[in-house]
């Protein structure tokens, strides 16, 4: 009899960790399932920050938040540094050469011949690119990493966000139906 207490005393360690390493892979796997989101947005259903970025292509230009108003965008944040992004960009391209709706880059604190001599490199899909190498934009966007990309309607509301490269099966999934939806909320 004095055995048992021993045994179930030398157990105990190993069976507390094999239930806290189930917790943890269940956590784990339930924050993968499609749709769910690491950290979701406050900003869902709320109009973009404010901003006032330079073009990539034309520093001197700058774009603010109202410019893109009127219709439908989708915003990609990316960089040059980014090795997701590298993976992601041939599922923008491809996506932005449907013309659905107008792909905009957000390069994010990336150095501008950086940025260029990418978008030389792997081509460029975006109707325009804003820049805000500072990142400071990005704090009121909640931008914690690139790539992110925003579906933004035609009033300037956020209405979709996904953090993460961009797949054909998220664009399958994810984007189209809330772009079918913003679609015919507008009989577009």
């Amino acid at each position: 009899m004095g055995r048992a207490p021993v045994t179930r005393a030398r157990w105990a360690p190993l069976a507390l960790f094999a239930v806290l390493a189930a917790l943890l892979a269940a956590g784990v796997w339930l924050s993968r399932k499609p749709g769910r989101e690491a950290l979701p947005s406050p900003l869902i259903g709320k109009p973009t920050p404010a901003f006032a970025l330079p073009s990539l292509h034309a520093p001197g230009r700058i774009v603010r938040a109202a410019d893109l108003r009127g219709a439908p965008y989708l915003l990609n944040v990316w960089g040059s540094w980014c090795p997701a992004c590298r993976e992601e960009h041939p599922v923008v391209t491809s996506f932005a050469e449907t013309k659905r709706l107008r792909v905009v880059g957000y390069n994010w604190k990336d150095e501008r011949a950086d940025a260029l001599r990418w978008l030389e490199q792997f081509g460029n899909p975006y109707w325009l690119v804003l820049v805000d190498m500072q990142g400071d934009t990005a704090i009121d966007f909640g931008i914690y990493g690139a790539p992110e990309t925003y579906l933004v309607d035609a009033n300037g509301r956020i209405r979709w966000k996904h953090v993460g490269p961009l797949s054909d099966a998220i664009i399958h999934d994810e984007l189209l139906p809330q772009l079918h939806a913003l679609e015919s909320e507008h009989g577009a």
